[in-house]
């Protein structure tokens, strides 16, 4: 009698069919996850060459936190008011930012959970008039 691969002393055989499909059930599995790692990014860093700059640069990013009630803070100094749109101090200082340092500088943006996103859209239209190229954003405070 044909069937299921039993014999008559009722031993099964090895049927290849499942564990083949297992197998590739797993590598689409790993192959999917594997894609989806988040790489971490880099700051920029030049180090001294054999030419005789001793010294070493390192790009700091600039801090810029949003308070819940709407306070920016440029590295932990408040900058302009409350009410203010423009926020033309935080401008004027993130142009002079550009200035000495060029447009790649780091600036992280911290807004806290409750903060107004009009206020977090102020503080990008102040780096936008700065002509900043490099804006992030960090992860929100509580």
């Amino acid at each position: 009698m044909s069937g299921g691969g039993g014999g008559e002393e009722g031993e099964f055989g090895l049927q290849i069919a499942p564990l083949l499909d297992v197998l590739f059930v797993l590598l689409l599995f790993f192959m999917i996850s594997a894609g989806s790692q988040k790489r971490e990014g880099e700051l920029g860093i030049r180090l001294p060459s054999n030419g005789g700059s001793a010294g070493v640069t390192v790009e700091t990013p600039i801090r810029i936190d949003i308070t819940p009630d709407g306070v920016v803070k440029y590295n932990d100094s408040p900058v302009d008011s409350r009410s203010s749109k423009d926020m033309p101090d935080l401008t004027s200082k993130l142009k002079n930012i550009v200035e000495k340092f060029g447009d790649k500088q780091p600036v992280i943006i911290t807004p806290s959970k409750q903060t107004r996103q009009e206020r977090v859209i102020d503080v990008l239209n102040s780096c936008g008039a700065a002509k900043l190229k490099s804006v992030a954003f960090g992860a929100p405070q509580n």
